[in-house]
C-alpha cells in the first residue's frame, strides 16, 4: 500500500485527484500508475484502469489470474467492473469512499451473484493515511474555488 500511496501523491503533484494503485504478482510490484484523467483528457484514466492496462502488456495477457491490486481509496463502478473482467484475485485498498464506492460503500459489485469472478477484498489497509490524503485536497480544492 505504501507503493500506492507513493503513485497517490505524484498525482497530487500534477494535480490530479490523489489515487494510486500497484498490482502485485508472486510477490513482485508488475505495475503502478496514478489517477491521469486531466493530463490525459480521458475519463478513463483512473489508476486502477491504467495499472491494469500497464501490466496487461507487460504479462502479456488481459487475463491477470493471481495478482493482487492495492489502491488508496475504494473503486467506482468502472474500475470494479475493470477488475471482474482481468480476473484480479484480491483487491486491496485503504480509504472507504462514500460516494462512488463500489467494493462494499455505495455498491457491492465484489459480492454480485451474477458476475461470472468474485474476488476477495480487504478494506482499510493504512486507511487514515490514504484518507487524509483525500480529504486534504478535496478541502485545498473547496477552499480554492477549483473545479
Amino acid at each position: 500500500m505504501r507503493a500506492a500511496l507513493e503513485q497517490a501523491r505524484i498525482a497530487l503533484e500534477k494535480g490530479e485527484v490523489p489515487v494510486g494503485a500497484v498490482l502485485v504478482s508472486a510477490g513482485e510490484i508488475r505495475a503502478r500508475a496514478h489517477n491521469s484523467p486531466i493530463t490525459l483528457h480521458d475519463p478513463s484514466a483512473h489508476a486502477e484502469i491504467l495499472v491494469l492496462r500497464e501490466a496487461g502488456q507487460k504479462l502479456k495477457n488481459y487475463r491477470l489470474i493471481n495478482t493482487e491490486l492495492y489502491v488508496t481509496v475504494e473503486p467506482c463502478i468502472m474500475c470494479m467492473g475493470a477488475l471482474v473482467h482481468a480476473r484480479v484475485q484480491r483487491l486491496i485498498f485503504g480509504a472507504l469512499d462514500p460516494r462512488a464506492g463500489a467494493a462494499g460503500s455505495v455498491f457491492n459489485l465484489t459480492a454480485h451473484e451474477l458476475l461470472n469472478h468474485a474476488m476477495e477484498v480487504t478494506a482499510g489497509v493504512l486507511e487514515s493515511e490514504c484518507r487524509e490524503l483525500i480529504q486534504d485536497f478535496f478541502k485545498s480544492r473547496r477552499k480554492s474555488g477549483a473545479q
